[in-house]
């Protein structure tokens, strides 16, 4: 039985992928999504927004949906609400992406059943920016403090 905690095996095997999609990015560049989208990017991955309405968010060429991508990726960041993460996770299923990142706060029980009875790898409730190294000074401190507090996946 699949617990509800990421393994480090998936959180690592996520990082790996240099090509991914993001959908949660906003215009105005103030949304989390946007911060995400700096720091991938600065790291050397290849990152393909996705905005419904956007033809660019940070200098970068948007697509509408995930099933507009150019190319495969392999992984798709999710940094919307949780009322609109099955949505995107079903686009990313009927896309063939095979690995979804549910950015702490973005998680739905609903995505999160649909991505492992389908296959896809799910990582939820983390925060992308702990484990995307070499990791701010704040976001180390938060990785020591989930270590310690509650422990973090293994």
């Amino acid at each position: 039985m699949a617990t509800l905690t990421d393994t480090r095996t998936d959180i690592d095997d996520f990082l790996a992928q240099r090509t991914l999609a993001l959908v949660g990015a906003s215009r105005s560049g103030k949304k989390f999504g946007n911060a995400l989208l700096r720091e991938l990017t600065a790291r050397g991955y290849e990152v393909q927004p996705v905005h419904p309405e956007a033809n660019e968010v940070e200098g970068l060429s948007c697509v509408r949906s995930l099933r507009e991508l150019p190319a495969p990726v392999g992984g798709v960041v999710i940094v919307v609400p949780p009322a609109q993460t099955l949505r995107v996770v079903e686009e990313a299923i009927a896309a063939g992406i095979p690995r979804v990142w549910m950015q702490q706060g973005s998680e739905s029980p609903d995505a999160v059943r649909a991505c492992r009875e389908r296959g896809v790898t799910v990582v939820e409730r983390e925060c992308l920016l702990m484990f995307l190294e070499p990791a701010a000074w704040f976001h180390r401190a938060h990785r020591w403090v989930r270590g310690v507090t509650a422990g973090l996946p293994r």
